[in-house]
């Protein structure tokens, strides 16, 4: 979008004024329920919805061609900042009210330019209650205004003006709107903003708006965090990106618009290899995840037209099976938007579109432009089709699967699997099935469980990938098989019914081995896939089997993971000791595990970096300040700084390993080298060490490191035995070695290796237990992430692997 003159933003800020505000009253209603209009408090969707509320005001003043660029900040503080280039709020008298119009639309909930045509051709904001809303949901919230060459302040609180609208400067060219508001602790269950979930929010709006640069700012870390926005391919450029890991069947995109009765359709859809279809529908750039009328006109004109081209140019034999709308989208992604001047939604939400007049457009616009595509692309329409006549004989041999199951007997307990152990509770909100792997798991939890609610069901081996198979393959999988009779859901579109589930609470119990972690991905594919609404729900749990067991004597304690072991040694390790430093000072109790934390941490970082170089060389560089940005720059003194380095290390080796020298070499880095009987050990550090965050994170605590270890000290034991400790690694290794005097540790490999009783009093047992519920936040993440791990194409896999294989933490191989 090219930037406006000056002139025509003073003429279009003449025509959006104070005028053009009108008004219906009170915000009290959005304090007492403020579920209707912002969405779920609890959950985090409602508090992100207020940043939208006020980003869809800076779209509709893009889709009104007055604003090319906004930025969304998230403060230090908790609040968040909304800044756009648009022609600025109306700041005038506002005539019924007596009180600028600005103020009018923060306090009044029906206010707004939107319910005036001539303001707004088309608006996200329908009900007028968006931003007033965003208001009264916050402690404070603060408006500054650029307009009609001045800059404009008010202020509220709780939804109430404390400081009235007041010119407090010149504007000096600029234009626009400035939002900041700090959510309310009252209303919301947490106020902290997620960057990622307001990222993909962001991204779904730029690329609905070709051509808008939006920008998301996070300022709440030691570095800002920014992310830029702009796409200009639109929606060609969406589904391309939604695809990215997924093979399509056509190289191009889909892409077509038109334009009837004021309604403005934009449609890009592309088929994939993949057997589930991808649907995101937007009105006015808001989404609907619940559909709506736009899109069942897409649905009905997809399906008359293809059906029409297939009898028009013979493509389907007479005795084939007929093509269904359902066939026809397997493996489709697209994305819809429909621009409307008053679309009507079934809540504030926004989530469904009941618009009656979109319909018939869409149906029109799609119907048209998508068989002339298909008359003008005839080779890759043959292989879309040849795709969907699969899909067809595919979806009849899993009908004629499915009704061999029926026929074998209806849901009783004659036709429940004979490896189900089942439960005697029959009111499914009482009772929990555990899916455990492999049969000696089975047999122990069998024995272990309470019988009156609580079913096991063992699998033998690795369930099909659901992901890469049809779903007539899936209904002939036993393992599978044995899932649905168990469950008594049902499989399909036609035939799952989430009310017959016989177990409200299903719960994945594997190994904690690499072999547990495949079975339990393939097992939430399937329910992903297949059977999402249990999720929907809150029915599928994973369990949380401890890794270790430690026993004292006659005290045995369990411990999940890893983390949980080293805190109970360190715990154990610092009790009556104290670590005894060369100036005298002596560091026990509380301050000795806080000094044990705080070193572990510097562990973990030494570690990651000494994939790159020698731990003991890392080490000494961040207890001696070498990770300061300060200090390599000054060249002289960076030399002077690893000439000491030489020095310590030397300190801390044998008498006949010393003689560690080090060279700063052109480019800043340097080589730290020694000759040990001939022979030369050489290491040259560099940026990949330097500039890496794990050195940021370590130059931040060089405080704390050369205070406690620039000398060796030395560790004493509770039984007064004493430990050299010569830097923070060796500290902490010994601490944890104190920790384990006395102490059996046995780490469980599998499930199978537990006793009866020790599985009850681990994962069984609902007073001890600990469970993970499994959730559905963002849909089209949970489909792009699925399709990466899981799908065929293995590009995206190698890339995802890459980028995240330094990340992974406790990785059982």
């Amino acid at each position: 979008m090219s930037e406006m003159t000056t002139e025509e933003i003073q003429k279009e800020e003449a025509e959006y004024n104070a005028d053009s505000i009108k008004v219906l009253k009170g915000l009290d209603a959005v304090r007492k329920r403020p579920g209707m209009y912002i969405g779920d408090t609890d959950d985090g969707s409602g508090l992100h919805h207020m940043i939208y509320e006020v980003l869809d005001n800076a779209i509709d003043e893009a889709l009104a061609g007055y604003c090319d660029k906004t930025e969304v900040i998230l403060n230090p503080d908790g609040s968040a900042t909304i800044r756009d280039n648009g022609r600025g709020i109306p700041v005038g008298m506002h005539k019924e009210e007596g009180v600028s119009a600005a103020e009018v639309i923060m306090t009044e909930l029906h206010s707004g330019g939107k319910f005036d045509n001539n303001s707004y051709k088309v608006s996200g904001g329908l009900h007028g209650v968006g931003v007033s809303v965003v208001n009264a949901l916050s402690d404070w919230l603060n408006l500054r205004i650029w307009r009609e060459g001045k800059e404009h302040l008010v202020k509220f609180a709780r939804g109430n003006v404390t400081q009235h609208l007041e010119v407090v400067g010149d504007s000096n060219g600029r234009h626009g709107t400035e939002v900041t508001f700090l959510p309310s602790k009252e209303t919301f269950s947490t106020i902290e903003f997620s960057f990622e979930t307001l990222e993909r929010a962001i991204r779904e709006k730029a690329f609905l708006n070709s051509g808008v640069y939006l920008k998301l700012i996070d300022n709440r870390g030691a570095e800002p965090r920014e992310v830029d926005f702009h796409y200009e391919g639109g929606l060609m450029a969406f589904v391309t990106h939604l695809n990215k890991s997924k093979a399509p069947l056509h190289e191009t995109v889909i892409a077509f618009g038109g334009e009837k009765d004021d309604i403005q359709v934009d449609v890009a859809l592309q088929w994939t290899n993949a057997y589930n279809e991808s649907m995101l529908c937007f009105t006015n750039n808001i989404p609907q995840k619940d559909g709506g009328t736009h899109l069942a006109g897409f649905r009905g004109a997809l399906t008359r037209t293809i059906n029409n081209y297939i009898a028009e140019n013979g493509l389907l034999k007479k005795d084939k099976n007929v093509i269904t709308g359902e066939d026809m989208r397997e493996g489709l992604t697209c994305v819809l938007s429909v621009k409307a001047p008053d679309p009507k939604f079934s809540s504030q939400t926004k989530d469904k579109l009941v618009s009656s007049e979109v319909r018939p457009v869409v149906e029109s616009v799609v119907g048209d432009k998508l068989k002339e595509w298909l008359d003008e692309h005839p080779a890759d329409a043959r292989i879309i089709v040849g795709k969907i006549v699969e899909a067809a004989t595919a979806r009849e041999a899993a009908r004629k699967a499915r009704d061999l199951t029926r026929r074998k007997g209806a849901m009783d307990i004659s036709s429940l699997p004979g490896k189900l152990a089942d439960c005697q509770e029959k009111d499914p909100a009482l009772s929990e099935v555990f899916i455990v792997e492999g049969d000696s798991a089975g047999g122990s939890a069998k024995q272990g469980r309470h019988r009156r609610n609580q079913a096991i069901l063992p699998l033998r081996g690795k369930i099909l990938n659901v992901e890469r198979a049809r779903f007539d393959k899936m209904l002939n999988s036993a393992e599978i098989g044995t899932i649905i009779t168990a469950l008594g859901t049902g499989i399909g579109r036609d035939d799952f019914n989430a009310d017959k589930c016989r177990y409200h609470k299903i719960v994945i119990m594997t190994d904690a081995d690499v072999d547990g972690s495949h079975i339990r991905t393939l097992l939430l594919t399937f329910f992903y896939r297949q059977m999402p609404e249990l999720i929907e729900r809150g029915y599928v749990y994973i369990a949380q089997p401890p890794l270790y067991k430690a026993k004292r004597g006659n005290s045995i304690l369990y411990l999940k993971d890893d983390r949980e072991m080293e805190d109970y040694l360190i715990r154990g390790g610092c009790e009556d000791a104290f670590l005894q430093k060369q100036n005298g000072e002596q560091i026990a109790g509380s301050d000795l595990i806080t000094l044990v934390e705080n070193t572990r941490k510097v562990r973990s970082l030494i570690a990651t970096l000494g994939k790159k170089a020698p731990e003991k060389i890392i080490e000494q560089m961040a207890i001696h300040g070498l990770f300061d940005k300060n200090l390599t720059a000054d060249r002289d003194a960076f030399k002077k700084a690893l000439d000491n380095l030489a020095v310590c290390l030397d300190s801390h080796e044998a008498e006949y390993d010393k003689g560690w020298l080090a060279d700063l070499n052109e480019d800043n880095s340097f080589t730290i080298h020694r000759t040990l009987r001939g022979v030369k050990e050489e290491h040259v550090i560099g940026s990949t060490v330097m500039d890496s965050p794990e050195a940021v994170i370590l130059n931040e605590m060089r405080t704390m490191l050369l205070e406690n270890f620039a000398q060796a000290s030395v560790l004493v034991s509770k039984n007064g035995v004493e430990i050299r400790i010569p830097g923070p690694v060796a500290f902490v290794d010994a601490v944890m070695a104190a920790g384990k005097k006395g102490i059996t540790i046995q780490r469980y490999k599998g499930l199978g290796e537990m006793n009866p009783e020790q599985l009850w009093e681990t994962t069984l047992d609902p007073e001890a237990r600990s469970l993970l519920q499994v959730k559905m936040e963002h849909l089209d993440e949970a489909d792009e992430t699925f399709a990466t791990l899981m799908g065929d194409v293995v590009e995206p896999r190698k890339e995802f692997i890459q980028d995240n294989a330094l990340n992974v933490v406790n990785l059982d191989i």
